[in-house]
């Protein structure tokens, strides 16, 4: 059994949906120190003039977790979010599908960055038809009553916590994971190889790593099958 952890971004690039694919469990990882203006509260769409980023506001506090960071309400952002949306996509052949659906997502009166995620991305794993078993890891009753980890111990922890065998992690877990503390604790690691797929996009010359919103206003139905071929 495969297991993957990630902490919950904003509207994610077409690998993160690649590796919940993948996986037969998806540990949203929301217990984690919020690193502003990566992409936890961001990502990337396309326009006419290149790519922007589409940003949720925050409000939040030096070392504070993931799932504490509170929305900037005070910020008409959703307003702004889905002009831009409609601005730079009204002419994509999938537009007319996807926008009433976002526009009552954003509808809610959103407060937790983290709630907003996961709800976005629920909603793209819906699209693209992925019906791999999701967690949050703040929910794990193995986490509330668990020992302090390392950042790989608890990788491992959470991977056994489901009963999972194998951990697949992004391809830059090269650069920091102690990859001799899997095999030690009976867990294969793998590494993700994901070689982004081209599609038709608006505006001239393909932009890769954008939103999920760039493949799905664009490709529709035929976005999972793209995603695939990326997966190596």
């Amino acid at each position: 059994m495969i297991c993957s952890i990630h902490q919950p971004q904003t509207f994610p690039w077409l690998g993160y949906f690649a590796k919940i694919i993948e996986s037969d469990v998806f540990i949203f990882l929301d217990d984690v120190q919020f690193k502003k203006n990566e992409w936890q509260n961001r990502n990337r769409i396309k326009t006419a003039g290149g790519w922007q980023w589409l940003t949720v506001p925050v409000i939040h506090r030096f070392g504070q977790l993931l799932h504490e960071v509170r929305i900037n309400d005070r910020d008409k952002w959703a307003h702004r979010h889905l002009q831009s949306l409609k601005t730079h996509y009204a002419k994509a052949p999938y537009f007319p599908v996807y926008f009433p659906e976002l526009e009552k997502i954003y509808a809610s009166d959103w407060k937790s960055l983290s709630e907003f995620n996961l709800r976005t991305i629920l909603w793209g794993m819906e699209k693209l038809d992925i019906k791999t078993r999701t967690l949050i890891s703040s929910q794990m009753p193995q986490e509330q009553a668990g020992p302090a980890f390392t950042a790989d111990e608890r990788l491992i922890h959470l991977t056994r916590a489901v009963g999972a065998d194998c951990y697949l992690s992004g391809a830059g877990g090269h650069n920091y994971l102690h990859t001799d503390l899997f095999p030690a604790s009976r867990i294969l690691l793998k590494f993700q190889r994901f070689e982004h797929p081209a599609y038709s996009q608006l505006f001239g010359e393909f932009v890769s790593h954008l939103s999920v919103l760039d493949l799905l206003f664009n490709e529709g139905p035929h976005s999972r099958p793209l995603i695939e071929r990326g997966i190596q």
